[in-house]
């Protein structure tokens, strides 16, 4: 679930950015006590996400508004439906219509782009992350809509768990080292951390399973067969991960193996927007 305070941090800033000193554009031609109302409209098949999301941005710059929605988020929504219908001043409406629509539209694609991934897991044990390959500022929508896709999300940033990159092991010096160090790390300063460790060779996965001290190995850039003899040596002993390279038309190759989480990044980045329209009602 999101975190109220920072979404609403999110949005002050989002409006700032796009109204500035006031929106010239409205300011200039609707009087300011005129009321209005408005619908989204759907115009591409999708996942639809950030309904919530819409009604708070409406809510925040007024928290008189009436706001009626149809569709809730994660439910499949087919062109030409209406999502919701909201009822304000008009200079609200077409001053959040921007805001409401980036958001919709960016959470929407990553809904659906996610959804299509899961669809092709529902066969077998293996859960999908995403990743923090995010745009910046944006993560917390993003990870919202990757979770209303049916994804799951991964840490979601530094602070909440530890992961042993490839550069971490490299500057530290060795894989070995770079865990007893994590590992005393959290017995110190931070005992509810979990720790993952990326692996990039099956020699790498040796190692970690004969030091432990561990909760998940990632298995970077493994083609299936290197996972299926990966996960024979982790023997369930620690949560397993796939990451690297995979996609829509492999993904199913890597679930085969049993592997518990395969991770990737273009449910995010690579997701297109969803069309969608905010039209006024003219009564």
């Amino acid at each position: 679930m999101i975190i109220h305070d920072d979404l609403i941090l999110l949005i002050d800033a989002a409006l700032k950015e796009d109204i500035g000193n006031g929106d010239h554009s409205t300011l200039c031609c609707i009087d300011k006590n005129a009321m209005g109302e408005a619908i989204l409209k759907v115009k591409q098949d999708c996942v639809l996400a950030g309904v919530d999301i819409a009604s708070t941005i409406f809510s925040r710059v007024d928290d008189s508004i009436i706001f009626n929605s149809f569709i809730s988020d994660g439910t499949y929504a087919k062109s030409g439906d209406i999502a919701f219908e909201i009822k304000a001043p008009i200079h609200v409406i077409l001053s959040c219509e921007r805001l409401v629509l980036n958001t919709m539209q960016m959470m929407s694609g990553i809904a659906t782009l996610t959804h299509k991934y899961v669809s092709k897991l529902k066969p077998y044990k293996s859960r999908l992350l995403d990743t923090r390959k995010t745009t910046p500022n944006f993560r917390l929508l993003e990870k919202e809509a990757v979770r209303i896709g049916g994804g799951t999300n991964h840490r979601f940033g530094l602070y909440d768990m530890i992961m042993l990159k490839d550069n971490h092991i490299d500057y530290c010096g060795s894989i070995e080292k770079a865990i007893l160090m994590a590992a005393d790390y959290v017995d110190k300063f931070h005992p509810e951390l979990k720790i993952e460790v990326e692996t990039r060779t099956i020699e790498d996965v040796k190692k970690v399973v004969s030091i432990g001290k561990v909760d998940r190995i990632m298995l970077d850039n493994f083609s299936p067969n290197q996972i299926v003899e990966a996960l024979s040596i982790i023997d369930g002993k620690f949560e397993t991960e796939a990451s690297g390279g995979i996609n829509l038309d492999n993904i199913e190759s890597y679930a085969v193996t049993g592997v518990d989480f395969i991770s990737c990044g273009a449910i995010i980045h690579q997701a297109q927007s969803i069309d969608l329209s905010l039209k006024a009602v003219i009564i």
